[in-house]
């Protein structure tokens, strides 16, 4: 049964799609099944995979609603190599018609992913920058959250709204919700602020804070605009090396032996 890790951050702009695509790709490349779920109605994941969302003909606000099974809008990313369950504009709307059901609203996608959960070793969630209906369904799906933030003064701000929201959840609807590991985006180690940050996550967070560090990359920036992953546009790049990395302390977390990368 595959691992459902929800990818989240209230505050925009600290690279969840960009490790959802990459740690997908760098997982693929490690020869694991992965399922991307592209739940931001701006569908940055789904561009960022190679896929159209101007021409989708059903998207992730299908499924939510139960207008398609997510077998039917479940698609292959050729650049990255994983499948993804690509989303459009019309997710705004999902988001709206879930806040007026009355039952099980934000189990919609637990629901779906039941049906395809078997067919893959890992599903990456790519959330919102907003603790929203859409974040919900998605933390009540999810095994885990995986928490990218910038090493500075106010992400450790948000980070406690983040766990607050996490362990509520936990103790309500989600009791094997757990936080899969904290992970340090865009790091400058010229920066004071970001070894100061880096080392406050340490000091309260322990172990679940990754080893890896992904660093400010230009490739890892422009990678998104040709629809691939860092690994396919520049694999020397210290982006894809660092998702590489980061796939590598996942599994090693997890128990799971490591496989020999793939050729790109």
């Amino acid at each position: 049964m595959g691992k459902i890790i929800a990818v989240a951050n209230q505050k925009g702009g600290v690279a969840k799609t960009t490790t959802c695509i990459n740690l997908g790709a760098s997982l693929v490349a490690t020869k694991r099944r992965v399922l991307v779920v592209d739940l931001d109605p701006q569908g940055n994941a789904t561009v960022g995979s190679g896929v159209s969302k101007d021409e989708l003909q059903y998207s992730s606000y299908h499924v939510l609603l139960g207008k398609a099974p997510a077998t039917e809008v479940i698609i292959h990313s050729e650049s990255g190599g994983y499948d993804i369950l690509p989303t459009n504009g019309d997710l705004t709307a999902a988001e709206v018609e879930l806040m007026n059901m009355m039952v099980a609203r934000e189990q919609r996608l637990r629901q779906a992913l039941e049906t395809v959960r078997d067919k893959y070793d890992f599903i990456l969630i790519d959330c919102p920058p907003s603790l929203n209906m859409l974040t919900l369904n998605a933390m009540v799906a999810a095994d885990s959250v995986m928490i990218p933030m910038q090493c500075e003064y106010y992400a450790l701000e948000g980070l406690s709204a983040l766990l607050n929201t996490i362990e509520e959840i936990r103790a309500s609807v989600n009791p094997r919700l757990e936080v899969e590991g904290l992970l340090r985006t865009m790091y400058d180690p010229r920066s004071n602020l970001s070894s100061d940050v880096s080392g406050q996550l340490i000091l309260h967070f322990g172990d679940k804070v990754y080893r890896t560090v992904i660093p400010r990359n230009v490739r890892l920036a422009e990678a998104p605009s040709h629809g691939l992953p860092a690994l396919k546009y520049d694999r020397s790049s210290r982006g894809a090396v660092a998702y590489l990395a980061l796939a590598g302390e996942i599994l090693r977390r997890s128990g799971q032996p490591q496989v020999q990368q793939a050729a790109i």
